[in-house]
């Protein structure tokens, strides 16, 4: 097993780490914006986690900056639906306009 390997089994494992983590604090937390925080958040370091071994794994300066877009898109993204489907839940619950 090279370093490589092993780099990119230890990347693996952090990303599944996190997006294990942004699934319990999904089905754990009391209310929308506590998942939604935790869910945005743990998944997109977990997604970064996995991105990077995939670059690695690759190991083109192309591939790399592919994922880096791919990983970017995926952080706004996640960002603005986040805000969305709290907004929708704040007005579900009454607390604002």
């Amino acid at each position: 097993m090279t370093w490589t390997d092993l780099a990119v089994t230890l990347l693996l494992s952090a990303g599944l780490f996190f997006y294990a983590a942004g699934t319990v604090g999904l089905l754990r937390f009391p209310d929308a914006a506590s998942r939604l925080h935790a869910l945005t958040k743990a998944d997109n370091v977990g997604l970064g986690f996995v991105a990077l071994a995939a670059a690695l794994q690759w190991g083109s300066l192309v591939v790399a900056a592919k994922i880096a877009a791919v990983w970017l898109f995926a952080i706004l993204a996640a960002g603005t639906s986040a805000q969305l489907m709290a907004r929708v839940a704040r007005q579900d619950d009454g607390d604002g306009p």
